[in-house]
């Protein structure tokens, strides 16, 4: 063991670049981390094992390490190349010949170990490439082992692969440090010089320093510990050796923490640890871990791959994600207490998939990511949970829908693009679970880990194995496979919509699948040539039978199908019921009114919940698009009045929002406000009171309702608004602090009083320096897109643009002026600000050029109407050639406005309409 600074013997360290080799790639994806490049390492030398020694020292901010790598030459070469972090510094390097791997030489001879010299040492700058050079080649078949001794800072952050941070021990306030690695994506590196690829497995021996009075915890359990005989009062603590695991699994967490243990567990050692104060807290995660394991161990049918499972509870963690090391799980403590799985039951899966079989490389991580998502669903539903099977998978399709459906999905966005494509990767796995069967499922991913534990994969070997047990299962023709399947989906950053045409008299109906686009125009390019794999899975209105998900047909990447004796003609048919793919589905009027009549009986709990706020989803998504009439999707609410199911509930607040925002007639705002009282009234008065232990589904759908009540002009709504803002205005010193709850200042400044609004006003002018800046925000969010008088609107604009006062800075201005697009009454009161005092605020704004455009844009660039469009066309002509930088602007608006005149024309009659017959029968209904 090394504990002592050893001087460099014969390295010295240079910068130049490195040559990356090419490896195979399955169906083509973008890179899964925005910070993972391309650069890859030869393939001439191989890791059989390492050997990790780590001791780190708070009080100097340094940690100390040593590894030792057992590597193989696959071909021969006098170069290592490895990845290292340039901030390492390297202490000492030493290469030895301990033999060869020669499985033909039968030969017993003792093998003399043999030093090889080093010449020098490379590193790309700006890379973690390390090159090092050696004196002569090593022959191929030969195994080194390469020692590196080095240093490091020890970063107070917890973003860095290895970091250190303090608690203050609320028993003995006491000031307590703790040490810890987090090595996902690719963070090893950060940590020690290794082969940092996925795909180079070897098994791990760690043996970590502490004081004696803290505790170790790493990959695998305790094997010894012994005394620092060169440190007195630390001690070494030595680990088993892992299984073959990627360096992205290494672990260590030292810490002062308190543990328990699950009283259940034979076979496997389960600890949660957590500073002793925070215990308490923790008392029933090893209950939801061993239900955890129970699922999986069940679906894999292999037990968990190790002997032990830590789970960290960590103060301070800043990270976006929790660390899923093998064996050793670190969360925010926040994570650890909420009251679902789902965060354990995440980390957890990837215990098999991604640790104990590993991509190859980071262009598959998508797949595992999207398969260890389905996995955590298919869990945490499996053990009872309420709120996940309320939250899935609907919510997720609601996103990717509208990201999909854009005429440029993602815009240049890489991680909007990486979250949507693993999201509906694992849709197709949920739908091929649905489309083969969950059982021929399960046994084809069973097969896949049974081949692949402890090694590394493609994504190619998971659609292989489910060809493969599909064929035996007799799920699937033999010309077809998953992976022609799959790869249609995955491929396309688009999702299809099939349009149903029935002919009642001949009981038939054809079917055709598109592009679907919601956004106008719907100008993409080949869109006639998008094509996928998708299953048709009909039910009757006599047979409602939601646990047959056999498709009738697969669409075989054909536009058109025709199916025979589909329904009886007085029949409704419901196709892709549960969401079993992700594609909306349009039919005829007919069948659609049909729906609509039935959820108005009681018969409609015959369609389960997925299914009805799917037809409600599908309904308004395809009215937005143009596809439908917006009195077939307004009459698909109708039943609402009678649901109670917050899932159902969803997608409804969306729509009343995107529809809102369309319409700038106060005479159609006025009706649509109606509608939504009308709609919302009866389940606002259903819902009980909160309580501490009702689920977190029923609390969002009461939130939602009062919202939108409150927004729609609920008087009932306000008035409780205004009393609880009353409290806050009769404060002696209310600058001190809200005493209300936030949901309160948007009723009151849209339906309230000049003074209620000016009080708020007032706030923020005053507000503290020492108060959390958030919530100032907020108010002044409220402030500026809340109220509904345009004259309260102007008196603000007046004081925040014009006055120029100190209290409103830059990113205050960019605020408002965004805010005051989320309501025609602000942005067209903003307009008339602009046209009224153009050269005013040209002038005010002519040194910051991106607020004049920031402006010009808010003004200008979200009218629906033709009225809006002749505004803004006017002002234009009056300013031809006055508005400089932002002319880009204005013309661009003018176009898409266009689009949106079109959307209006063909749309807001319709509605209108609806509305004058729906507040026609409400109202005589109401009268009997």
């Amino acid at each position: 063991m090394f504990l002592e600074r050893i001087e460099v013997t014969s390295l010295i360290l240079i910068y130049c670049g490195v040559v990356g080799a090419l490896h195979r790639r399955s169906i083509d994806l973008i890179q899964a981390h925005g910070l993972i490049s391309d650069s890859r390492l030869p393939l001439d030398i191989t890791p059989v094992s390492y050997d990790l020694e780590l001791i780190a020292t708070p009080e100097n901010e340094k940690f100390f390490g040593k590894v030792k790598i057992v590597a193989t030459w696959v071909e021969e070469t006098k170069k290592i190349h490895l990845h290292a972090d340039e901030k390492f510094e390297i202490l000492e390097a030493k290469i030895t010949h301990i033999g060869n791997d020669d499985k033909n030489n039968s030969s017993s001879t003792a093998f003399t170990p043999v030093r090889i010299g080093v010449e020098r040492a490379v590193v790309r700058r700006g890379s973690p490439d390390l090159t090092i050079f050696l004196e002569k080649p090593v022959k191929q078949g030969s195994q080194c082992e390469i020692e590196i001794s080095f240093t490091k800072n020890l970063p107070n952050t917890t973003t860095d692969a290895i970091f250190h941070s303090s608690y203050v021990d609320s028993r003995t306030k006491d000031n307590q440090w703790f040490i810890s690695t987090y090595l996902r994506p690719n963070l090893a590196r950060k940590l020690f010089p290794c082969f940092d690829e996925p795909a180079f497995k070897a098994p791990f021996t760690i043996h970590v320093a502490r004081q004696k009075e803290m505790t170790s915890i790493s990959n695998m359990p305790l094997d010894r510990t012994e005394d620092m005989k060169e440190k007195p009062g630390w001690v070494w603590d030595h680990f088993k050796q892992t299984p073959p695991m990627s360096t992205f699994s290494v672990a260590v967490v030292v810490s002062n923490f308190a543990s328990i243990s699950a009283n259940q567990s034979k076979d496997l050692d389960i600890r949660v640890w957590a500073r002793p104060d925070f215990m308490p807290s923790l008392l029933n995660v090893t209950d939801k871990v061993e239900k955890i394991i129970r699922v999986l161990e069940d679906f894999w049918k292999i037990k968990f791959p190790l002997p032990k499972l830590d789970i960290v509870a960590l103060p301070n963690f800043q990270v976006n994600r929790p660390a899923d090391s093998w064996g050793l799980l670190s969360y925010k403590e926040s994570e650890l207490t909420s009251k679902g799985s789902w965060n354990l039951a995440h980390e957890i899966s990837y215990q098999w998939l991604g640790n104990l079989a590993t991509p190859y490389w980071w262009s598959d991580a998508h797949i595992n990511t999207a398969l260890v998502r389905f996995l955590t669903a298919y869990t945490v539903l499996k053990i009872d949970n309420v709120d996940a099977g309320n939250n899935w998978p609907m919510t997720m399709l609601y996103s990717i829908y509208y990201e999909f459906s854009k005429r440029y999905p993602h815009g240049k966005s890489t991680v909007i693009k990486q979250d949507s494509t693993s999201a509906k990767i694992e849709l197709v796995f949920r739908m091929l679970n649905y489309t083969l069967g969950e059982q021929t499922f399960k046994e084809g991913l069973q097969k896949f880990m049974k081949d692949r534990q402890y090694k590394n994969f493609f994504g190619d070997d998971i659609w292989n194995a489910l060809t493969e047990q599909a064929k035996i299962c007799k799920k699937l023709d033999d010309d077809v496979s998953v992976n022609d399947i799959a790869a249609s989906w995955i491929t396309k950053d688009r999702l299809p919509v099939v349009d149903v045409a029935r002919n009642y008299d001949g009981k038939s109906a054809v079917l055709r699948q598109k592009l679907f686009l919601r956004e106008r125009p719907h100008d993409v390019p080949d869109q006639d040539k998008f094509v996928w794999w998708v299953p048709i899975v009909l039910l009757t209105q006599s047979n409602l039978d939601f646990s047959d998900s056999k498709p009738k047909l697969w669409m075989k990447m054909e536009k058109e199908v025709k199916m025979d004796n589909v329904a009886n003609p007085d029949e409704f048919i419901i196709i892709n019921p549960e969401e079993i793919g992700p594609f909306p589905v349009n039919y005829d009027e007919r069948n659609w009114n049909m729906l609509a009549r039935f959820l108005q009986t009681d018969g409609r709990t015959k369609i389960p919940v997925n299914t009805r706020a799917k037809l409600i989803h599908d309904a308004w998504n395809l009215a937005y698009a143009g596809d439908l009439s917006f009195a077939t999707a307004l009459n698909m609410t109708l039943f609402l009045k009678n649901e109670r199911e917050s899932l159902a509930w969803d997608p409804v607040f969306t729509f009343i929002d995107h529809i809102g925002r369309h319409i700038e007639s106060p005479g159609i705002q006025e009706k649509f406000q109606s509608y939504i009282r009308n709609l919302l009234t009866p389940l606002y008065k259903d819902l009980d009171e909160p309580s501490d232990d009702e689920n977190e589904s029923k609390a969002h759908l009461r939130s939602s309702c009062e919202v939108f009540l409150c927004g729609a002009g609920y008087k009932p709504c306000i008035e409780e608004a205004q009393a609880a803002y009353k409290k806050w205005m009769e404060m002696d010193n209310p600058d001190e602090g809200n005493p209300i709850a936030n949901k309160y200042l948007c009723p009151v400044f849209k339906w309230g009083t000049w003074d209620e609004w000016y009080f708020g006003f007032q706030r923020v002018l005053k507000f503290p320096a020492d108060r959390k800046q958030s919530e100032r925000t907020y108010l002044l969010k409220t402030l500026a897109g809340c109220p509904n008088d345009p004259s309260t609107i102007e008196k603000f604009l007046n004081f925040t643009v014009l006055t120029q006062d100190e209290h409103f800075k830059d990113n205050d201005l960019y605020l408002i002026y965004n805010m005051l697009t989320g309501n025609p009454k602000g942005y067209s009161t903003l307009f008339e600000f602009l046209r009224e005092n153009f050269d005013k605020i040209k002038k005010r704004f002519e040194a910051k050029p991106h607020l004049w455009n920031s402006l010009v844009t808010s003004a200008t660039t979200v009218f629906k109407t033709q009225e809006g469009m002749d505004k803004i066309s006017k002002l234009y002509e009056e300013r031809k050639g006055d508005f400089g930088t932002a002319d880009f602007v204005i013309e661009k608006a003018m176009k898409d406005i266009k689009e949106e005149v079109a959307w209006s024309n063909d749309n807001l009659p319709v509605i209108e309409n609806w509305l004058d017959n729906y507040l026609k029968e409400t109202k005589a209904k109401s009268v009997k």
